[in-house]
């Protein structure tokens, strides 16, 4: 069986495709007719024919990658060894930061709306948070609590 060469350059140019996806029809009656076939208009008439055919598209198959993301959603197959830039890289100190104070000033928020806190605590334990004063919540709470700025309390 001959190689082919000109016709799959000319089918894949045809068909818009690359040449590797051409197939051509392996029959022996087809073959001979493909291999007279030298001319771009000679080429459409075996495509219309049916005799040259473009191949699907090959396509990636994402079931490793969803097994692993399941596998990462619950923490596995995500140490040392798998990663990849710096701490500050895979979680950025700014969204640390907005993450913590944007909590802190909810809290706080809430205590002056249920009256636990007065406007004066609340400014001065804003200003607080906002200079890094606080780790977390619950350390914002602890310091409340010590210092006995609750009304409640």
């Amino acid at each position: 069986m001959p190689d082919f060469k000109t016709q799959k350059k000319l089918a894949a140019s045809e068909l818009a495709v690359g040449k590797s996806r051409v197939w051509i029809n392996p029959d022996a009656e087809a073959a001979g007719e493909i291999a007279e076939a030298i001319t771009r208009e000679d080429i459409r008439a075996q495509i219309e024919s049916g005799n040259i055919k473009a191949k699907p598209k090959k396509g990636n198959s994402r079931a490793r990658f969803r097994v692993r993301a399941a596998k990462r959603a619950y923490g596995h197959q995500k140490g040392a060894g798998s990663r990849k830039g710096a701490k500050g890289a895979r979680s950025p100190r700014k969204e640390q930061w907005m993450a913590k104070i944007r909590a802190q000033r909810k809290r706080l928020r809430e205590l002056r709306e249920s009256e636990q806190i007065d406007q004066h605590t609340y400014r001065m334990l804003y200003r607080k948070s906002k200079g890094g004063e606080y780790r977390s919540i619950a350390h914002l709470d602890a310091y409340i609590k010590a210092k006995g700025l609750a009304r409640g309390e």
